[in-house]
């Protein structure tokens, strides 16, 4: 029995390295939010049987959980590079027919060639409409559409008709999109979508710094940045990893060297067992 339980402590010191080399590999990985490895001790009884006299029965993996604390936002000066300080995340769908939604804090977002905003995956960013104000004027998934950014508008005050150049694109903390044109004539289209979620841990991971919805996550709210739990937006910045690489290689070494003593009760238990039946 005791080499079960030395084999169940070097699994757990295995899964335990595994998640930290995982987090030093992705620690420049954009908005990549680390893992903790959680265990729990296993003990087991009968119902008679006094637990004092009843020594454990080794270790398992009771999970390993993301940790969603705020990364180091860092300045790009791109004003597609979107940056949450807040605990929300950015809603991304992908293009139909498949239109399948997922959420990021990974804001490094371009144009596509129809000038959609999408992020690293592809995926489009998704907005809520406002009104005349900027106020956004839903909060459901129903009212979520694709970011689209136009080349230039139809200005109808002329005879005939001229078509005005985009000149820049502005995003306030808010979520606001703007787009100004070379005549100075402005158009709001619309406001980033925030999600936040009853319990992020629950999230399911997809990578790519991108999580999907669970039961253990419920459902996402969608709101404006500037409000309660959604945070700001910061345009011009993207979030870096959460990953504080001199704590892991504190953790590598701790787990190391659990792996290091459980192997060696492994050998001891061996050399006691050896002695054991050599006995004559």
């Amino acid at each position: 029995m005791s080499f079960y339980i030395s084999l169940s402590g070097l699994k757990a010191a295995q899964a335990d390295l595994s998640t930290i080399s995982n987090n030093v590999a992705n620690v420049n990985s954009t908005a990549f939010k680390k893992s903790l490895a959680n265990f729990g001790d296993i003990f087991a009884a009968a119902p008679m049987q006094t637990t004092t006299q009843v020594a454990g029965q080794g270790t398992r993996i009771a999970g390993i959980k993301q940790q969603f604390t705020q990364g180091t936002v860092e300045t790009t000066d791109k004003t597609l590079d979107l940056a949450i300080t807040g605990e929300s995340f950015f809603t991304v769908r992908t293009a139909p027919p498949t239109s399948q939604t997922s959420y990021t804090r990974n804001g490094a977002f371009s144009l596509d060639a129809n000038r959609y905003v999408t992020d690293t995956t592809g995926a489009r960013l998704q907005v809520l409409p406002v009104d005349a104000n900027g106020v956004p004027t839903g909060n459901t998934s129903g009212d979520l559409t694709d970011l689209q950014i136009p080349q230039s508008y139809e200005d109808t005050s002329t005879t005939p008709s001229t078509w005005v150049q985009l000149s820049s694109i502005e995003i306030n903390e808010a979520g606001l999109v703007t787009a100004t044109f070379a005549d100075d004539h402005t158009i709001m289209l619309g406001n980033v979508a925030l999600a936040a979620f009853p319990s992020a841990e629950g999230l399911r991971q997809k990578g790519d710094a991108h999580w999907q919805t669970t039961l253990s996550s419920g459902q996402p709210t969608y709101g404006a940045g500037n409000a309660g739990l959604f945070g700001t937006i910061r345009s011009g910045a993207l979030e870096r990893s959460n990953v504080d690489l001199t704590e892991e290689l504190v953790s590598l070494i701790a787990a190391q060297q659990n792996f290091q003593a459980n192997a060696k009760a492994i050998e001891t238990q061996n050399a006691v067992a050896s002695a054991i039946i050599n006995l004559r």
